[in-house]
C-alpha cells in the first residue's frame, strides 16, 4: 500500500513567495508522487496567534485558496479543516493521559518562551497558555489519526514529529500496537527565499512579497529594494537578493543571461524592471486563480466538506481502535 502522507497548514497570515517555495510547491510536488495525500488547514493550531474570528475566518479561506490556486487537486488528495473532525480533539485528550510532562517541557516553543521570560526576570510561564504547552500533543493527534507515515516538514518542524513518534510509542506500549509510527519527511533542498531587506522573507519581518499582491503593489515593492550607488556600467554582485529573486521565477537560460549582464554591467533600474516583469509573469495567471476561487467561498466550503467527509471515515476507524485499546468501547 502506497504510504501516507500528511502535511497541516497554519491559517496565520497571507502566504507570501517564500511560503510557496519553502512549503506548497515541495509539497505539491510530492502529492504528485504518493496517492495517499491529507493536506489540512491546522486552525485549532492558529488560535495562539490569531486574535479574532474574523481574522481566524479570513485567512483560513485564503489559505484554502492559495493551496488550491497553486494547484492542489482536491480529487486526488484529502483537503479538510481541522475543526471539523472531531475525532482530533478525542484522540488528542487521550493522548494527554499517555504523555510525560517531561517531553512538553523539552519542546522548543516552549523552552522559548520560558527562556524569553527569565532574560525578561518574569514568572518563567508569563503569557503561557495550555494552548503552547500542548500544541505537540495535538500535533501528534493530528499525525497518528490518519496512520500517517511521512509528515513533510522543515528542520525546524523536525521536534514535533519526533514528539509524535515518542507519544505513539508510549501509547503503543501501553495498549498494545494501535498507532503507525511516523517519520519525518526532511524537505534537505528548502529554498531560503530573501525578503525585501535581504533576510528570510518573513511576515514578522515585514519584509514579504505576498504571492497575490495586485500588479501595482508587487512593482512597488520589487523597485523599493535597496540597492548601490554603482554607475550602469559597474559590474554587479552576482549574490544581490534581486538576482536571488529572478532565480526563482526564471529558466536557467534567463538566469544565465541576467547573470553574464550583471558581471558586464547593468543599470540597477533595468535590473528590477527585469527582475518585476518576470516574477509579473509568473504570478499573474496564480493571482487571477486565487482572487476568482477566493471570491467563491461557498465552493471553498463544499471542498472542505467534502474532504472532511473523507477524512473522517479514516479517523472514525482508528478512534474506534483506540477507544477498544484503552477499553472505552467493547
Amino acid at each position: 500500500m502506497d504510504e501516507i502522507i500528511l502535511t497541516g497548514i497554519k491559517p496565520t497570515g497571507t502566504p507570501h513567495i517564500g511560503n510557496y517555495f519553502g512549503a506548497i510547491k515541495p509539497a505539491l510536488e510530492l502529492a504528485e508522487k504518493h496517492e495517499n495525500s491529507f493536506y489540512f488547514i491546522a486552525d485549532y493550531h492558529s488560535l495562539n496567534t490569531v486574535k479574532t474570528a474574523e481574522e481566524l475566518k479570513t485567512h483560513t479561506y485564503e489559505v484554502a485558496a492559495t493551496w488550491l490556486a497553486c494547484g492542489l487537486n482536491p480529487d486526488k488528495v484529502v483537503f479538510y479543516k481541522q475543526s471539523d473532525i472531531p475525532e482530533v480533539f478525542e484522540l488528542m485528550w487521550i493522548l494527554c493521559n499517555v504523555t510525560p510532562k517531561g517531553l512538553m517541557n523539552r519542546a522548543h516553543a516552549y523552552k522559548a518562551a520560558v527562556q524569553k521570560n527569565n532574560e525578561e526576570g518574569l514568572d518563567p510561564d508569563a503569557g503561557v497558555n495550555m494552548g503552547l504547552y500542548n500544541y505537540p500533543i495535538l500535533m501528534a493527534a493530528d499525525i497518528l489519526l490518519f496512520n500517517t507515515n511521512l509528515v513533510p516538514v522543515g528542520q525546524d518542524q523536525k521536534q514535533h514529529v519526533e514528539m509524535a513518534k515518542e507519544i505513539a510509542r508510549y501509547f503503543n506500549n501501553k495498549y498494545g500496537e494501535t498507532f503507525v509510527v511516523p517519520k519525518e519527511y526532511i524537505r534537505e533542498s528548502v529554498k531560503v527565499v530573501p525578503g525585501l531587506d535581504g533576510r528570510k522573507m518573513s511576515k514578522s519581518y515585514n519584509n514579504a512579497i505576498e504571492i497575490f499582491a495586485p500588479q501595482n503593489e508587487l512593482k512597488k515593492k520589487i523597485f523599493s529594494i535597496v540597492t548601490d550607488s554603482s554607475l550602469p556600467s559597474d559590474p554587479k554582485p552576482t549574490d544581490h537578493m534581486l538576482l536571488e529573486l529572478y532565480k526563482l521565477f526564471a529558466d536557467p537560460c534567463e538566469v544565465a543571461e541576467l547573470t553574464d549582464k550583471f558581471k558586464a554591467g547593468i543599470g540597477w533600474g533595468e535590473v528590477k524592471k527585469i527582475a518585476f516583469e518576470k516574477v509579473n509573469e509568473i504570478l499573474t495567471p496564480l493571482r487571477e486563480k486565487f482572487n476568482e476561487i477566493y471570491s467563491n467561498k461557498a465552493m471553498i466550503d463544499d471542498i472542505l466538506k467534502q474532504g472532511a467527509e473523507r477524512a473522517r471515515k479514516l479517523a472514525k476507524d482508528t478512534l474506534l481502535k483506540v477507544r477498544k485499546a484503552i477499553g472505552a468501547q467493547e
